[in-house]
């Protein structure tokens, strides 16, 4: 029983440095240091659920906007065959179905981007709490020891 928590205990320090040697070559990387140097930069960093949300929406919008440019592409070739008057009806049901599958899409990185700040909240706050000596000195900031509590007794005492 022993085994596997100093196991776990290990495997998390190891996945917890080969995170932070990621983000730190991400943050060493010129590009990303002129692109947080702006004002847009400094609030996405200080705001990270938005940054989670606009990641999120502008990675799963890629392909319908994609899809909606080829559209409007082919219909404007077909147009050009002689289908004016279709083409104006198409382009107005494409844009309505774009308008549509974007709130859609924006809707779900809202909601994913809450749960999965949820989620990491609260397991970043179980690990802190049920294994402690992973954390900075072995202390959760805020919480007092047994043996610290007892010594300012004592010296209230005297």
């Amino acid at each position: 029983m022993q085994s596997s928590s100093s196991e776990s205990g290990a495997d998390f320090e190891q996945l917890k440095k080969r995170w932070t040697a990621l983000v730190k070559h991400l943050q060493d990387d010129p590009r990303v240091a002129r692109l947080l140097n702006t004002r847009l930069g400094r609030y996405l960093s200080s705001h990270s659920f938005v940054a989670l949300t606009a990641l999120m929406f502008s990675a799963m919008a890629a392909v319908p906007v994609g899809l909606f440019v080829t559209f409007a592409v082919v219909t404007t070739m077909i147009s050009a065959v002689g289908f004016v008057f279709c083409e104006a009806f198409l382009l107005f049901v494409g844009g309505l179905a774009l308008l549509w599958v974007l709130s859609g899409i924006a809707l779900f990185a809202i909601v994913a981007s809450a749960v999965v700040n949820v989620l990491y909240v609260t397991t970043f706050s179980l690990l802190n709490r049920y294994y402690p000596h992973l954390t900075k000195n072995g202390v959760i900031e805020g919480e007092k020891t047994e043996c610290e509590t007892s010594t300012e007794k004592d010296s209230k005492s005297n």
